[in-house]
């Protein structure tokens, strides 16, 4: 079969690394791609994976395209192309994509409507207001003191998040994102969430728009900054399992939030399938909702994958088809540790163009895989071409183990202004 991915960043080339496994597949594109990706070849034939420079938002341009080369199945990875409705465009043309519809997308488009959601039908979560007036949202925040999750309501690239302590920050985050537009229009409106404090884990899980498959857990390291310090980025580093919830009690934060959130989905008319990816605090009261993604995470997909011992097409075609009762999903008993490498000066402004060096040592580590995130091919050199560039993965027996591997891999790596958090995993640990 021929497969095309849509995206070009660390969660993407973890896709295609993933999918090039899969004796089904004999071609594969990836729009747009990025250096590494363009390194994969398939083992059902040695074929390269091809970069085609379409950019994910370019919907026209993306349907061209599988009309000249008839895909059999696209994997769309990325949250903007999934929000402005390239699944629904795919399938009215008659080509098969797997991903959340528009509608179903707006679970992550739209935070006021993913909180608005959570109300309607008894999911845990934080208290919380939606406003358009600058003035409205302060009051709001000051209302909590201050403590509170300030929020672009539209997609951001996972950085519309601001974190305060104090009234003081509070008005300066709804200042920064209403007013001055950090995000541009995603800040139009803020969802303002009281600051939930416990143990924050990632979970994810296959859904077919009647049946929601767990992934073991995992925990994303959202600010720049060794302990939890500096700003909020889109993922400096992650590892699986997450060792907060046993098999027993994942069931049970399952069932609190997957059943209520299913049966939801059934009232509304939402058809999603995809990945639902929400991110989970559990706190002294019960787990509760932070937020829900409606893709695959990035980084979490690069310490996933490497776990996940299902042919990921037969995953994929499951959940278009609605039939994932019927599959369980197999899991190793590894433990993957991912640490990003970043630009100096993410997640504001960086550089590009810094030449990597080290990528073919790094790789050439056991049950290691260098991902690549922002790169680009410049001559004979690969550079980089973003603000998180790499996701440098490692599996072993053990955490320990996983997350030294990890390090040493990183160790052979080098480009100026490299920055790395080095606490990886630590919290577990």
């Amino acid at each position: 079969m021929k497969v095309l991915v849509v995206g070009g960043g660390g969660r993407e080339h973890a896709l295609v690394w993933k999918l090039a496994q899969s004796p089904k597949i004999a071609k594969m594109w990836c729009a747009p791609g990025n250096a590494g990706i363009c390194l994969e070849r398939l083992s059902s034939n040695g074929e390269p994976v091809e970069c085609v420079a379409i950019g994910a938002k370019d919907l026209p341009a993306m349907l061209d395209f599988a009309k000249e080369n008839q895909p059999d199945l696209t994997v769309v990875a990325p949250d903007d192309p999934l929000a402005l409705g390239i699944v629904d465009l795919f399938e009215k043309n008659g080509f098969r994509a797997w991903g959340p519809n528009q509608k179903a997308a707006r679970f992550e488009a739209s935070k006021a409507f993913s909180q608005d959601f959570m109300l309607r039908h008894g999911i845990p979560t934080s208290a919380s207001g939606t406003f358009g007036d600058p003035d409205e949202a302060k009051a709001f925040a000051a209302s909590l003191n201050g403590r509170c999750a300030v929020k672009a309501d539209g997609l951001a690239l996972g950085k519309g998040v601001l974190l305060t302590t104090s009234i003081e920050e509070s008005d300066g985050a709804i200042q920064k994102i209403m007013v001055d537009k950090a995000f541009g229009d995603a800040g139009d409106d803020v969802v303002i969430q009281e600051l939930l404090e416990g143990m924050e884990v990632s979970l994810h899980a296959f859904c077919d728009g009647k049946t929601a498959k767990l992934f073991p857990t995992s925990q994303d390291h959202k600010r720049v900054l060794d302990n939890d310090e500096g700003l909020n980025t889109g993922g400096m580093g992650t590892y699986s399992p997450a060792p907060f919830l046993n098999d027993e009690q994942l069931a049970t934060v399952g069932s609190a939030i997957i059943d209520p959130w299913l049966k939801g989905c059934a009232e509304e008319e939402i058809d999603f399938k995809g990945i639902l990816y929400p991110g989970i605090m559990l706190t002294d009261s019960g787990p509760k909702v932070l937020e829900f993604n409606a893709r695959f995470g990035d980084p979490e997909t690069q310490v996933y994958l490497p776990r996940l011992e299902n042919d990921l097409v037969d995953l994929f075609e499951a959940s278009i088809d609605g039939r994932l009762s019927d599959v369980e999903l197999n899991w190793s008993n590894k433990t993957a540790v991912c640490v990003v490498m970043a630009s100096g000066g993410y997640p504001e402004s960086y550089p590009k163009g810094k030449v990597i060096s080290g990528l073919d040592e790094a790789n050439a580590l056991q049950d290691t895989v260098v991902f690549h995130a922002g790169t680009k091919q410049d001559g004979d050199s690969i550079v980089t071409n973003g603000g998180r560039v790499l996701g440098v993965t490692a599996w072993r027996d053990t955490l320990t183990e996983a997350r030294d591997a990890a390090y040493e891999a990183v160790s052979r790596i080098s480009f100026e202004g490299a920055h790395f958090r080095r606490d990886i995993a630590a919290k577990a640990l």
